[in-house]
């Protein structure tokens, strides 16, 4: 009785995935174009900042200089609309002030991931906000993420700069500036940046907090200063995931006092 054979053939091999899996390196081209997406996407919002800065009573060269020295939208954008809602300079400043120390420990991650030399140090400083940090963070070796870093950051301080000097030249051209809804599009970049990085329970209940009192604050303290309150949420939440069975270190469905067991 002859044998009877197999006639099924194998699967064809699944296309490999774009991207490769840890400790793996990144094709260079792949690096590039990812950091132009974000770069040139975010860059372009420049324009919005141009023209909400003119807007709120902020001189051409004010803008372009904040755009040139500060460069970091939300921080930039709270500025300007904190001054076009009646705040005062120094509580406007400070609101973009604190906004901008995260950046602070942006750069915390990314000294130890780049390892950059000393003498470029000063000036990468300067390009280290949310897209840059996003994109190299994501890499998943030091080549990649030096690529990135740089490529975004170069694309967006180009397109940042030069759309925000195109905003301000065309605010008088766009009337009231308010009706646009211009102004919400840099927050709105910030929140889609912001969303995926916030993975844990705890990260989700700090930013949902400091939504709600920096937003229900409105009404009621000067313009600017409900940012700086909602600054609260993260000592808040800490202290109450501190008091929870998990802060604490029990296990669930274990109570703190081990049973004895049968005698």
């Amino acid at each position: 009785m002859p044998q009877q054979t197999d006639s099924t053939e194998p699967e064809p091999a699944s296309p490999a995935s774009p991207d490769p899996p840890p400790g793996e390196t990144r094709p260079d081209r792949a690096v590039v174009r990812d950091a132009l997406g974000v770069g040139v996407a975010v860059g372009l919002s420049g324009f919005a900042f141009g023209v909400t800065a003119v807007g709120s009573g902020i001189s051409l060269a004010q803008a372009c200089a904040l755009s040139l020295f500060v460069f970091t939208g939300a921080s930039q954008f709270a500025l300007v609309s904190a001054l076009a809602a009646g705040g005062s300079p120094l509580t406007a400043a400070a609101g973009a002030f604190f906004l901008g120390t995260r950046n602070a420990f942006y750069g915390l991650s990314l000294s130890t991931l780049l390892r950059l030399p000393r003498g470029v140090r000063p000036a990468a400083a300067h390009w280290v906000i949310d897209e840059t940090s996003v994109v190299a963070l994501a890499q998943p070796d030091r080549r990649s993420a030096r690529i990135g870093f740089t490529v975004t950051g170069a694309t967006l301080f180009v397109l940042w700069n030069l759309t925000t000097l195109l905003g301000a030249l065309g605010a008088g051209a766009l009337g009231d500036t308010k009706a646009w809804g211009l102004d919400a599009a840099g927050p709105a970049v910030f929140l889609a940046l912001l969303a995926p990085m916030l993975r844990t329970l705890a990260e989700r209940v700090t930013a949902a907090v400091a939504v709600v009192l920096g937003l229900g604050l409105l009404p009621v303290l000067p313009a600017g200063v409900p940012v700086l309150v909602a600054a609260l949420a993260a000592p808040l939440v800490l202290t109450g995931h501190r008091l929870t069975p998990a802060g604490r270190g029990v296990r669930p469905g274990r109570s703190e006092k081990r049973e004895e067991g049968p005698r």
